[in-house]
């Protein structure tokens, strides 16, 4: 008898700890709501869902991320509202439709005629890029996880042939950037900001003179060979783009910190598939869109260095506006001096583009 009230009595002790445990997993399991900037037709959607189903996978006994396309639970439009408040959790977008709230969102998202795809991975994880993203989206209440790095994108698609930057003159160009912006106004273009779902038909009814969105992957995708005869090339106006997750902080906070480790290894994961991904899809529109017959052009030399010249000038003149902003492109232009010790000398292996003319360093450091 006692020897069977022994068996009973641990049994019943196991029973209670297994019921304490599976109690204490359940609490600690977290379910998020996360959707994003882009409707379900628009292809940029597919690196949201690669690091949405990267978590699942990882992270699954202790968070699962239900998402939903853009457009489904609120406006693109009101994400980063949605997300700083905690009416969401999570979020995917590009920083620069945020400028508007800080410039220095811009750099985040974007550069013209500065990075390219491995100058934002490079800087991100290892020149103090990362900080900064904190830094930015930690004034609103969130942490950003960046996972997606692509490089340039297409270029200006449409009607009218542009061959060099005599061609810009007079004409009205949707393209996204507050820096890109002011660039193609000095080159005496003017900026038409329209939504990507909306490019299509404002270049098939003759509202702007040439378009872009994305890559070339994503601008096929969306029919652009359907209404542009011409294509002008490279897509200076962004030299790579970033992309990533607003995360609430209360939320990311109720997280454990192995949790949060999971998030950061799917980001970085998401972020090298992106790439190689994007290059794929881009390789094979280019031929899609030239067997469709649109005409390529590609700016000579000479036109992309005076890119770069008006581009330095936008950088600095725009750097004093604020503190932050210019705290972003110090560290750009820092990361890219410091790297071009390496990089140069590895050319023409190198991974980043050789550069001699580049914002000036001191005159962003006045700005800080």
């Amino acid at each position: 008898m006692k020897t069977m009230s022994k068996f009973t009595l641990t049994g019943l002790a196991a029973g209670v700890a297994l019921a304490a445990l599976t109690t204490s997993t359940a609490q600690a399991q977290e379910e998020w709501t996360m959707t994003t900037t882009w409707p379900d037709n628009l292809d940029l959607i597919q690196i949201d869902r690669h690091w949405v189903e990267l978590v699942n996978t990882l992270a699954g006994d202790e968070l699962t991320i239900n998402f939903r396309a853009g457009g489904t639970l609120m406006p693109g439009t009101e994400v980063f509202d949605a997300t700083e408040t905690g009416s969401i959790q999570a979020a995917g977008d590009w920083p620069g439709y945020w400028a508007g709230l800080s410039p220095a969102f811009s750099p985040l998202a974007t550069t013209t005629s500065l990075f390219n795809a491995v100058d934002y991975i490079n800087w991100i994880h290892e020149w103090g890029g990362w900080e900064l993203y904190q830094e930015v989206y930690g004034e609103y209440n969130m942490v950003y996880l960046p996972y997606a790095a692509l490089n340039n994108e297409s270029g200006f698609m449409g009607g009218t042939p542009i061959e060099s930057l005599a061609d810009l003159e007079g004409k009205r160009l949707r393209l996204s950037g507050r820096d890109q912006g002011r660039v193609l106004e000095k080159l005496g273009g003017s900026q038409v900001t329209l939504a990507g779902g909306e490019v299509y038909q404002a270049i098939e009814r003759g509202v702007i003179d040439a378009g872009e969105f994305s890559t070339p992957g994503v601008d096929y995708k969306a029919g652009f060979s359907e209404v542009a005869e011409y294509w002008s090339v490279p897509g200076w106006h962004q030299s790579a783009s970033v992309f990533g997750v607003m995360i609430n902080k209360d939320a990311w906070d109720a997280l454990s910190e192995e949790t949060q480790e999971k998030l950061k290894i799917a980001a970085e994961a998401t972020m090298t598939w992106s790439l190689a991904w994007s290059e794929r899809e881009s390789t094979e529109a280019t031929l899609k869109f030239q067997e469709d017959g649109v005409e390529i052009n590609q700016l000579p030399d000479e036109d992309l260095e005076r890119i770069q010249e008006i581009t330095n000038e936008v950088i600095l003149q725009g750097a004093c506006d604020d503190p932050m902003h210019a705290k972003v492109y110090h560290s750009m232009v820092s990361y890219l001096e410091h790297y071009a010790n390496w990089r140069d000398i590895s050319a023409p292996y190198n991974m980043s583009r050789t550069m001699d003319n580049l914002p000036d360093l001191d005159e962003l450091e006045a700005c800080l």
